[in-house]
């Protein structure tokens, strides 16, 4: 058996994974005032969003190590595998939440969560080092970044929903069963790599194995003698440290929104957990357009004749041009409903820059060390997320988020400024 645009099926399943890890995920703000008010019911508004807090706070420092760990484990033990265990333990442990007394054993499930989830992303980069072609690679992971946005977007609305027949603890069971479901077509499906699988056909794996350029250096035409220096050889390069910055700054602006929208529309607007279901998903709709439209300018300017170099840096900038004007309009939104549309479209720009930000390290060096350095710049991504998160329960004391939206202005410059100096130009590198 034979199946044409295999590549977009594989890809369409690793964003099926994003979605449901960002439903997992978002399970938690959405159903907090339920939880808090339920173990907590003597503690004000600042004590819950303490606890809050620092419970996403472990989640992500946890988030941190599981991306420096599942990189690694993706160059062991291939895609396939990599993924199923990354998506078969974040499934119980969302399942453990419902089990969860108060904030050390919330805690305890959360970091359990954090360490398998951080798997998804660079299990995606590498998935995209192995299936795409270059000129490809920046639309695969716009559609596998989308994939985090519909999960941001179907998650508020699904709890909202579920929240009318079924209390929290029954709510986080539904949503581990989807990461179970999902395992069924990722074994059906995926069988192997490009090399290897029996379903892709010889005009596919043509167009996927030639297109990958910085794979073939030599241009002797074997495609799998790109340049996989060793860790310490890694760090040796400043495109490595490009990479990482750029990562560690833009990251946390992210996490800013999917942590904090829930509380910020609550302390805000005072929204109640239904209200919240039915507008926090907004923003993940403008961060969706943006996955796509990022990948698609990076497809379409290579296409046009772009080097790669030209084409990562216009997408990024324009990413980052787009959300810092943006974090000063909502320091006095004037309603909940311009506060939404904002977000929108700075969660746009970030999507635009950040899709193609995920793609340095497979224009950089061989797929076999893709894994490791998207790893480290995903565990200091969340690292910077970490601490901006735990941050913001001290520095929006009564309700203003202007500190943390000028924080979120200075992180998009000092991503855009690591692009440019540390990676002079974007091609694949050689040995010193």
């Amino acid at each position: 058996m034979k199946l044409k645009g295999l590549r977009w099926w594989v890809v369409s399943l690793v964003a099926l994974a994003a979605v449901i890890n960002y439903i997992d995920r978002q399970a938690f703000g959405a159903l907090w005032p339920d939880i808090a008010s339920e173990l907590f019911p003597d503690m004000d508004k600042d004590g819950h969003k303490a606890i809050y807090g620092t419970i996403s706070t472990v989640f992500i420092l946890s988030y941190a190590g599981g991306q420096a760990l599942f990189g690694k484990i993706f160059d062991w033990i291939g895609t396939r595998l990599g993924f199923a265990l990354s998506i078969g333990v974040w499934s119980i442990a969302t399942m453990l939440h419902a089990f969860a007394q108060g904030m050390l054993s919330f805690s305890i499930f959360r970091s359990i969560l954090g360490i398998a989830e951080a798997g998804n992303w660079p299990g995606a980069a590498k998935a995209n080092a192995e299936w795409f072609p270059t000129k490809e690679r920046a639309l695969a992971q716009g559609i596998f970044n989308s994939g985090a946005a519909i999960g941001g977007i179907v998650a508020y609305p699904v709890i909202g929903l579920l929240s009318y027949y079924f209390d929290w603890k029954a709510i986080f069971i539904v949503v581990a069963v989807l990461g179970f479901l999902w395992l069924l077509p990722w074994f059906f499906v995926v069988k192997g790599d490009p090399k290897t699988h029996p379903w892709l056909t010889d005009d596919e794996k043509k167009f996927i194995l030639s297109g990958q350029k910085n794979q073939d250096i030599n241009e002797d035409g074997n495609y799998d003698e790109g340049y996989a220096p060793t860790t310490g050889q890694l760090f040796k390069h400043k495109e490595s440290w490009g990479v990482v910055i750029a990562s560690a700054a833009i990251d946390p602006i992210w996490w800013l929104f999917i942590v904090w929208i829930p509380l910020y529309l609550s302390e805000v607007f005072g929204m109640d957990v239904k209200e919240i279901a039915f507008s926090a998903w907004v923003p993940y709709v403008g961060a969706m357009i943006g996955a796509i439209f990022g990948g698609l300018l990076a497809k379409n300017r290579i296409t046009a004749g772009w080097s790669v170099d030209k084409t990562r840096k216009m997408t990024i900038t324009l990413g980052c041009l787009i959300m810092i004007p943006c974090f000063f309009l909502l320091k006095a939104p004037a309603s909940a409903t311009s506060a939404v549309i904002i977000m929108a479209v700075l969660l746009f720009g970030f999507q635009i820059a950040i899709g193609n930000i995920q793609t340095l390290p497979s224009d950089l060096f061989s797929g076999k060390i893709v894994g490791t350095l998207s790893g480290f710049a995903g565990m200091a991504a969340k690292l910077g997320a970490a601490g901006l998160t735990y941050l913001v329960a001290f520095i929006t004391t009564g309700g203003n988020y202007t500190p943390a939206f000028i924080i979120g202005g200075v992180l998009a410059i000092i991503a855009l400024s690591a692009v440019w100096f540390l990676c002079p130009k974007i091609e694949p590198l050689k040995a010193k």
